[in-house]
């Protein structure tokens, strides 16, 4: 459950809730939201949807920092969003914040890309 803590910012999880190297699948204010916590401790929030089919990333694989699509192998670098394969496509990044042990993210103004959209 999001509770709305400043603002437009929503709590997601405890950041010990996700290990550096994993990422986890959330629902923010109808948005679904890929959190990525890097192995070095850096908290990205994405699209969690790939922009082909709409399928889940969370169920694609996770390694050196490109999330892979298990549908069609689409991939993302998961700091930027850029699409590495194909490289003409992205994913959307949410504002995200760590604080007081708290992931925070802001859905505010951000549309998940699609293809063809």
């Amino acid at each position: 459950m999001t509770v709305d803590i400043a603002g437009t910012y929503r709590t997601v999880c405890d950041l010990d809730e996700i290990w550096e190297g994993e990422v986890v699948e959330f629902e923010v204010d109808g948005h679904d939201i890929l959190i990525v916590h890097q192995i070095g401790g850096e908290v990205m929030a994405l699209q969690a949807l790939c922009p082909h089919q709409d399928i889940s990333l969370a169920e694609g694989s996770f390694e050196n920092g490109v999330l892979t699509c298990r549908a069609h192998l689409w991939q993302f670098d998961s700091r930027s969003g850029a699409g590495l394969n194909p490289d003409d496509c992205r994913l959307a990044l949410y504002p995200v914040r760590v604080e007081a042990g708290k992931v925070l993210v802001s859905v505010e103004g951000v549309t998940p890309f699609r293809v063809g959209a």
